[in-house]
């Protein structure tokens, strides 16, 4: 997830992450990998939706797959997670140095009215 172009891989992890259960496959899978079955057993939807869910994470390359003997075990791609945060943060330190601009108006302004008001008392 490119921050200067992917669209369509952004959507789909937008997508992906606003699935309450998703979300919830997510933070579990931050402790470590899990097979379907271990992810399946706090929900009370069946392991052929819970696969489901999964597939969408996969198409958003939020997790991966790999084989274990005859385990399956999904983990989560932290690389796809950071890419996210990236994207994210670059927003984040535009409206930061917005904010830092209009607090420094304010202060200027607050000055201002106060540098009068401080000549005339006595």
């Amino acid at each position: 997830m490119d921050p200067s172009g992917d669209e369509a891989g952004l959507d789909r992890v937008f997508l992906a992450l606003a699935d309450p259960a998703r979300r919830r496959i997510i933070a579990r899978l931050s402790r470590g990998p899990a097979t379907v079955n271990e992810l399946a057993e706090p929900f009370e939807i069946s392991k052929q939706a819970v696969s489901k869910h999964i597939q969408v994470l996969e198409q958003a390359q939020l997790v991966t797959r790999s084989r274990d003997a005859q385990r399956r075990p999904v983990h989560l791609n932290p690389a796809r997670l950071e890419a996210l945060t990236a994207w994210i943060g670059q927003y984040r330190l535009v409206r930061e140095e917005q904010f830092r601009s209009l607090d420094a108006v304010l202060r200027a302004q607050a000055a201002a009215k106060s540098g009068p008001q401080a000549k005339d008392s006595p």
